[in-house]
């Protein structure tokens, strides 16, 4: 019955996510993370984490032209979970434990100070390869996203 409450309850909230998508530099936002990282696991990829504010014009950039490219791209499209945290709301969450948390109170826990973030779960909420903390050079911010995903697919399979 409680696994059933929190199914709907993913499913309630996913639905605001599904929306900001369609309309503009949002990824969809987390709900379950647990759910996600084992889903992501499965395809034998990581699930990708950005970290954002709303007010953050490097998260956008991060966003719009390297995660939602990376996801969408032939390569990956099928195996890479990505989700984004906005640090600065109280959006309900289900972290890595099956625990209730918001968006502010998870980016915390993980020690997340300045956005944006880009972070490499795998099961548990293990990290898989370190994060790429802020914007970096633009011409070389591709390979670091691509070789982070590729070293958290090894780190999964080296369980």
């Amino acid at each position: 019955m409680r696994s059933r409450r929190r199914a709907l309850l993913a499913g309630l909230l996913a639905l605001p996510a599904l929306n900001a998508l369609a309309a503009g530099t949002d990824l969809p936002a987390a709900v379950d993370l647990r759910a996600d990282a084992d889903r992501a696991a499965r395809a034998g990829a990581p699930l990708v984490v950005v970290f954002s504010r709303h007010d953050c014009k490097y998260c956008e950039t991060v966003k719009r032209d390297y995660l939602k490219p990376l996801a969408t791209q032939a390569r990956y499209r099928d195996r890479v979970v990505v989700r984004q945290i906005n640090q600065d709301s109280d959006a309900p969450l289900v972290d890595f434990r099956g625990e209730t948390t918001t968006h502010a109170r998870f980016a915390a826990s993980e020690k997340i100070r300045l956005v944006p973030v880009v972070a490499f779960y795998g099961p548990q909420g293990r990290r898989l390869a370190e994060p790429i903390v802020g914007a970096r050079l633009p011409d070389f911010y591709p390979s670091y996203l691509e070789e982070a995903v590729e070293k958290s697919a090894l780190a999964l399979t080296a369980r």
